[in-house]
């Protein structure tokens, strides 16, 4: 006896589906084709920031935060300088982020004008609960602008962050906010974000300006910047944050 092997033919609704499947491929491959291509011709651009402040304040805990999406409660004092890369979009432009990292003790110091020069932004960081992170903040912009010895000192751009508002519910800040300000009005307006690295509050925000400011004096190649067109700068914690932060 011999046994014939029928094979079942598709019916017309596999055959539809088959297709559609077919089509959905294609049009995929073609959008990633698309967006490859678009991103390729994106102009790029390399920012160099600098993060500085006192030793404890949360400068490598923001970082992190920005780049990692990390948080950690151990503190390890940063030894020289460290840094992480970014890359976002800004408008037009391709940004690589190259955020500098750089030790808050004293000992140190000196080592600032290898780590500084060539920055296109400084973030000054401070901790809201601790007045004498805010006292010191003078001595740090003059440290930034002698050993980075940019062209024109008077337009080079800085940006302030407060951190750690989510301590206590924001209660134990020893800086008033109108304080904060009028030292950011006497330096020519810098922009101020009060931010929680630890809740990630503001972090993203804060260093996207950052980005636009850095991206800004770059080309305008340390001309006068136009800081109108930078978001406004955001204080003040939802009251459920708690906590400590770093």
């Amino acid at each position: 006896m011999k046994f014939t092997c029928m094979t079942a033919l598709p019916t017309d609704d596999e055959k539809k589906a088959e297709k559609q499947s077919q089509q959905h491929t294609k049009s995929s491959d073609t959008q990633k084709t698309l967006k490859n291509t678009a991103m390729s011709i994106l102009k790029r651009s390399l920012l160099k920031i600098i993060v500085i402040g006192d030793s404890g304040v949360g400068k490598t805990s923001l970082m992190n935060q920005y780049v990692h999406k990390k948080f950690t409660h151990q503190y390890k004092a940063t030894i020289g300088a460290d840094f992480s890369t970014k890359e976002i979009q800004i408008d037009d432009k391709l940004v690589t982020l190259q955020i500098w990292d750089t030790a808050g003790q004293e000992r140190f110091h000196s080592l600032g004008a290898a780590f500084y020069r060539g920055a296109d932004c400084c973030v000054l960081v401070f901790d809201v609960n601790l007045l004498r992170s805010f006292e010191t903040l003078q001595n740090w912009h003059e440290e930034f602008l002698k050993q980075a010895d940019p062209v024109n000192p008077e337009s080079f751009p800085f940006v302030l962050i407060g951190n750690k508002v989510d301590v206590n519910y924001g209660r134990s800040q020893a800086v008033p906010e109108m304080t904060v300000k009028d030292w950011c009005a006497s330096r020519g307006n810098i922009p101020y974000y009060e931010t929680s690295a630890k809740e990630d509050y503001n972090v993203d925000h804060a260093f996207t300006s950052i980005a636009r400011i850095a991206l800004a004096y770059e080309h305008d190649d340390g001309q006068d910047i136009d800081l109108q067109r930078i978001p406004e700068s955001l204080s003040g914690v939802e009251q459920q944050r708690g906590g400590c932060a770093c």
